[in-house]
């Protein structure tokens, strides 16, 4: 049932975003009850107030709807949420259904800066008590949660990054640990690869359908445990990128795919069909984030003997910190015709009583600081290699978004699949992003798409502990 109602509401997401496509360029369309509209009517006195909430999130959906099932029955103020996953192309469905007056009332902030820029987002400073000012003031990030003073949306989860590893596949290829280097990953993933062509595994695998997704998750979590202050080829130290720190992660790519170690196809490999080959065990090693247990319990139950671990580093080291991203989490549309009852069930899902049970079930784990005081551990199977260490550090957004959309020429993870796929000069590729990421920031501060600066202060190696001991 759990599949099914998972399926059911994805395919509603894909009906809806038809809906809004078609009907994107009319103007003042009718709105159902209790949808968000500048021309909607509220809800006569007595009656229902219905609630839109819109989520990307699939590992939670049969958890969130049960959820969202007990606030419509035990709120007092007749509150009710209707949810909707959207699966893909969630950005795209934000902005049709903003255009087209069909916007959700609450929705989960997945593109935090540009969602503000577009004035989608109600400002919720006036709305916060104080305790709850004081509760989030230390975890709130500039372009991740406030932007020029004004809070639009609160840190909830952190997303830990590991090398997630199929045990059965290590033990077969005689490897008993997962790998502390980049050279020895390389050199364990054709250990498996080998092992394993009786049953058509392979040692690695990335979702590099999506070149930059991809290969954010090796660099980044492999690049600031080793030390480096980058995150998206972003020094926060200098306030400029420079890609040249990660030359070891893109040879290892390229040494990959040559031995012939990386999953076929990974070059058109989604994230899901990744998962679902991991979960036939046909994948030795992947990197990804804290999410993952979740999606192995129900998106794609699996019976491999699967583990996390922190990623190797470049050198073997450990001088700085697993960069965790503190994210946004949900918002409220400016233009809602029922702010007093989408802060209600907003002010529901950041109450300690159900952050405390998301955590616990392992579906995301918490930076709140009471909730980690009080939340006993995760019991979720696989979260264990998630938990935070000392070797995880809290890191600001990078400007890489702003700097994108002005970038000319092939973005990064393009570039390095062109490199993983055809070689090439390395040093030049490097160089070259470099040169062209550092002249779009430059007329993305000069736009004022973004108002990150350099930090001379910052130093990865100084985070370690203030996550965990």
């Amino acid at each position: 049932m759990k599949k099914k109602q998972l399926v059911m509401n994805t395919l509603l997401g894909v009906t809806l975003v038809a809906s809004l496509a078609a009907c994107s360029s009319q103007t003042e369309q009718p709105k159902a009850t209790g949808t968000s509209s500048t021309t909607g009517t509220p809800a006569p006195a007595g009656a229902k107030t219905k609630l839109s909430y819109w989520t990307i999130d699939r590992h939670d959906a049969d958890y969130m709807k049960d959820a969202i099932k007990k606030f419509n029955e035990t709120n007092k103020d007749n509150i009710e949420v209707e949810m909707t996953v959207l699966a893909d192309n969630y950005n795209q469905s934000v902005d049709i259904a903003f255009a087209s007056n069909q916007a959700p009332d609450v929705f989960r902030t997945n593109d935090f800066p540009n969602y503000v820029k577009k004035g989608y987002l109600l400002p919720i400073n006036d709305l916060m008590t104080d305790d709850m000012k004081k509760r989030f003031g230390n975890l709130q990030v500039e372009e991740m949660n406030t932007i020029d003073g004004k809070i639009y949306s609160l840190p909830n989860t952190g997303q830990y990054w590991r090398l997630i590893y199929n045990v059965d596949l290590f033990q077969k290829a005689g490897i008993k640990e997962p790998p502390k280097t980049v050279k020895e990953m390389v050199e364990d993933a054709k250990k498996i690869t080998e092992a394993g062509k009786d049953i058509g595994a392979y040692g690695f695998a990335e979702n590099f359908k999506n070149a930059g997704s991809a290969f954010g998750r090796i660099a980044n979590p492999i690049g600031t445990l080793s030390g480096t202050s980058e995150v998206d080829g972003y020094n926060y130290k200098t306030g400029q990128y420079d890609f040249s720190v990660y030359k070891p992660i893109v040879e290892a790519l390229r040494q990959m795919k040559q031995d012939g170690s990386m999953l076929p196809g990974v070059e058109s490999l989604d994230i899901d069909p990744l998962r679902a080959q991991f979960a036939a065990g046909k994948i030795g090693m992947y990197l990804n984030h804290s999410g993952e247990p979740a999606v192995y319990q129900s998106q794609f139950p699996t019976k491999v003997n699967w583990s996390a671990a922190l990623p190797p580093t470049i050198d073997g080291n450990q001088k700085g910190t697993v960069s965790v991203i503190a994210g946004n989490y949900i918002g409220i549309n400016k233009n809602t015709q029922h702010k007093d009852a989408a802060w209600k069930f907003m002010q529901y899902l950041y109450t300690l009583d159900f952050q405390k049970e998301y955590h616990e079930k392992g579906f995301g784990i918490s930076i709140v600081t009471d909730v980690n005081a009080v939340a006993k551990k995760p019991t979720m199977p696989g979260i264990e290699g998630f938990l935070p260490s000392k070797f995880d550090g809290l890191y600001a957004p990078t400007p890489t978004g702003a700097a994108e959309a002005k970038v000319e020429g092939m973005k990064t993870g393009d570039s390095v699949l062109k490199y993983m796929l055809s070689g090439g000069d390395v040093d030049k590729l490097l160089s070259d992003l470099t040169t062209r990421y550092n002249a779009a920031l430059e007329k993305a501060r000069a736009a004022g798409d973004t108002k990150m600066k350099a930090n001379p202060d910052f130093d990865p190696n100084k985070l370690q502990g203030s996550l965990a001991k």
